[in-house]
């Protein structure tokens, strides 16, 4: 009897080792399952942050000063490559704004396939805000001016190294639309042909009085609505020359100071590196956000001198290029007019396509996958 109790204790004694070490390995098994899965997730995590930080970007149009070309809503990869990636900035939490506060990390640019050539549609960190430049609010306009390029600003039209710039398809201007006495203007011809809707949003259909207009449009379809026999006149809505626009001269940045308004401004140059500027009271406010915040220099100024980090000079040498950026949407944009130029450092790409567009939360089908000109 003691013999055959002692069997059944070892064989109980078995049972219980070798069930635990079955569930001794089941939870290695299980461990290593989980382990591979969070390895598996924190490669792809790091992977996706570093080819959107260093190759491609994904931002969504939410203004419409890039229409017709980019609507809002779309959604569009912006190549970092190109222009060359910016080697990061800050130490934040991938995909979004969150930074550890204070730290600003050396950075560079990596070679990219070519400089920004004029009329590129590019994305940057707008200049004017008050952060580390990664953390600055994205904008995204066309480079109408690169680097050394002469710019000029006449009744709305822009002149570039003399000449009127190139035509773009989708560019939109406010324009002075007189009837003739007693008619009323359609919105369904409006619409026909891509004008707006009277009493719509603002960048489109104005009603000024009876038979007068203020309209938002392309200069193909202004040449299409002047041919209405019930048109009377068309012409573009502009300030004049030396009409003041408060507004204007008291937007963000320095450089608008230097003007009257939105559609005209004197000869300007592009800064572009190693350009040497000769200063005065008359270009202050053109050069002053460029000398003193994106390139960190102490300025005094006393009567027409001008004391730059301790010494005094009337000449400043500029360290990097800039660039000149306009929206299409002319009078619905906040660009380069006024706040001034873009610092090469604060581009971050070239918008590539548009993978996907809603209209609200209507797909726009006709715009999935539309290269971006």
């Amino acid at each position: 009897m003691e013999e055959q109790k002692a069997s059944e204790e070892q064989s109980k004694f078995a049972f219980w080792k070798r069930n635990k070490k079955n569930k001794a390995e089941e939870e290695k098994h299980a461990k290593s399952w989980l382990r591979e899965w969070i390895d598996a997730l924190v490669f792809a995590f790091i992977a996706a942050a570093i080819l959107r930080s260093l190759i491609f970007g994904s931002y969504k149009i939410p203004t419409g000063s890039m229409e017709q070309d980019l609507l809002i809503g779309d959604f569009l990869i912006v190549s970092n490559l190109t222009y060359g990636a910016r080697t990061p900035m800050a130490i934040c939490i991938p995909f979004t704004q969150v930074c550890l506060p204070g730290v600003k990390l050396p950075s560079t640019r990596l070679p990219g396939f070519r400089d920004v050539e004029r009329n590129d549609i590019i994305v940057f960190n707008i200049p004017w805000e008050v952060k580390p430049i990664s953390q600055k609010t994205n904008y995204i306009k066309r480079a109408v001016g690169v680097a050394g390029d002469t710019l000029e600003l006449k009744e709305k039209i822009l002149y570039v190294n003399g000449e009127q710039e190139e035509y773009h398809e989708g560019v939109q201007r406010f324009y002075n639309l007189q009837l003739n006495q007693g008619v009323r203007l359609s919105n369904a011809k409006m619409e026909s042909v891509g004008a707006g809707t009277i009493g719509g949003e603002g960048r489109y259909v104005r009603q000024m009085s009876q038979n007068t207009y203020q309209v938002n449009m392309t200069s193909d379809v202004a040449n299409v609505v002047r041919s209405w026999p019930e048109v009377d006149s068309l012409s573009y809505f502009m300030f004049e020359e030396n009409e003041p626009v408060y507004p204007y001269i008291q937007s963000a940045g320095n450089f608008s100071k230097a003007f009257r308004n939105h559609d005209n401004f004197s000869e300007i140059v592009v800064p572009f590196e190693g350009q040497e500027i000769q200063l005065d009271n008359s270009n202050w406010y053109i050069y002053q956000d460029l000398i003193e915040r994106y390139e960190n220099n102490s300025v005094e100024r006393e009567g027409n001198d001008f004391i730059i980090n301790g010494e005094r000079t009337n000449t400043y040498t500029v360290k990097q290029d800039y660039y000149f950026a306009m929206g299409d949407n002319r009078d619905n944009s906040e660009d380069s007019r006024f706040w001034g130029f873009v610092p090469k450092d604060h581009v971050i790409g070239k918008a590539f396509i548009v993978w996907m567009s809603l209209d609200g939360f209507v797909p726009r089908f006709s715009r999935v996958f539309h290269i971006i000109d």
